[in-house]
């Protein structure tokens, strides 16, 4: 009988946390204007703290369906990267690869402070060259911004995540030959990863338009076609243990080059989504442990200034070199603030995938992410807010 109950407890927990996620966040945005992916955050971790069964757990498919959640909104972030931006304004490109080397250089050095071991040290940099996705996507989505500092800080943080991907597996690479002392097998690794993820998402972002071009698809089908294929590119990179993350980046980046149309209707993935969104936020909060949060806070307000301080310099540095005031060259940074789910999900791959460090790193970030993942899509929000290009109203 007890049995019974407790499998009971345990079919019921994600539906009902992820219910109350949904509810908390519409009523706190309505209420408070609360970025919905925070209050889906808060939720998490507070059913993180009271340890619910079937939550908590490590259940068979959560990670999976976790990289699904990110790469569908990785795709919608590709798709809307322009290329030809670069070209015509190369100093945005210069821009986001000097912040990452100078935010990477800013955090390794501040990690110093504390007594870490180097190959932590080199993986907390890494991580915090990279920006979140599904923070900035989301809250850029909910309130229909566009424009100078939206277009800015998307482009951004698709190079952010590129160059930490980057900087991880080749940190990754160096810990597997410091261990194994096989200097051809760490670089193939590191090498293969890299490139094979770019590869496939690349492959499938031309195939997926000549599909489309090739059947009588309607406007309407087309999201659903590119929701599979993202489902595919994620099995697929799980199988060959590549990056679905980045895949999925590539994918965007692909298919917008190759001219496919997406309508401002199908932005977000529809419905499912909007479920996805919920779990994604739901599941990366209640992956933190408490006692890791409170042991390392101040570590995690240290590396929050020094990054967030980075970002905004380099954005101010840059502002008039790129065409921009220096008052939205502030604002872009700033926007840049949360980092929480793509950073965990890039250690949750890691640690898949045999990277031993990776529970460790977890830990002592933890602190950092939690305050990342509740307070940086607010700053998001009041960032465009402030640079005027929201178009949404409370009316609608």
């Amino acid at each position: 009988m007890f049995s019974d109950v407790n499998f009971l407890l345990q079919s019921m927990a994600w539906p009902l946390v992820l219910l109350l996620a949904w509810f908390v966040g519409e009523r706190l945005h309505e209420a408070a204007s609360v970025p919905r992916v925070s209050s889906y955050v808060a939720v998490g971790l507070v059913a993180s703290l009271f340890d619910l069964p079937g939550l908590t757990n490590a259940v068979p498919g959560l990670p999976f369906l976790a990289n699904v959640a990110l790469s569908l909104i990785l795709f919608e972030l590709g798709y809307r990267i322009n290329l030809r931006w670069f070209r015509h304004n190369p100093w945005v490109l210069a821009l986001g690869l000097v912040e990452s080397v100078v935010t990477f250089m800013a955090v390794y050095l501040a990690t110093g402070w504390f007594d870490l071991p180097t190959e932590t040290r080199l993986i907390i940099a890494a991580l915090s060259v990279s920006a979140s996705p599904a923070g900035i996507v989301r809250v850029a989505n909910e309130l229909r911004s566009a424009g100078q500092v939206t277009e800015r800080v998307m482009h951004l943080c698709a190079i952010n995540c590129l160059v930490s991907v980057l900087v991880l597996n080749l940190v990754v690479g160096y810990w597997h030959l410091s261990t194994s002392g096989d200097l051809v097998m760490a670089a193939f690794g590191s090498i293969h990863v890299l490139g094979t993820s770019v590869a496939v998402g690349a492959l499938l972002g031309v195939a997926g338009p000549w599909l489309l071009r090739s059947q009588r698809i309607q406007e309407r089908d087309v999201t659903l076609v590119f929701a599979l294929a993202v489902v595919l590119l994620t099995t697929m990179a799980y199988g060959l243990k590549l990056s679905p993350l980045l895949a999925a980046l590539t994918f965007g980046i692909v298919a917008r080059e190759r001219r496919v149309h997406l309508t401002n209707a199908q932005r977000g993935f529809g419905t499912a989504g909007d479920l996805l969104t919920v779990f994604l936020f739901v599941y990366i909060a209640a992956l933190l442990d408490w006692t890791d949060v409170w042991g390392g806070m101040l570590l995690g307000l240290a590396l929050i200034i020094v990054r967030t301080a980075s970002k905004v310099a380099c954005s101010l540095a840059a502002a008039r070199l790129s065409g921009i005031t220096e008052r939205k060259g502030l604002l872009t940074g700033l926007a840049l603030t949360p980092m929480s789910a793509f950073a965990i999900l890039l250690l949750e791959q890691s640690r898949l995938y045999g990277f031993d460090p990776a529970r460790q790193v977890l830990a002592v970030m933890a602190g950092m992410m939690l305050v990342q993942e509740l307070f940086g899509p607010l700053v998001t929000q009041r960032s465009l807010m402030a640079a005027h290009e929201t178009h949404v109203t409370k009316e609608g």
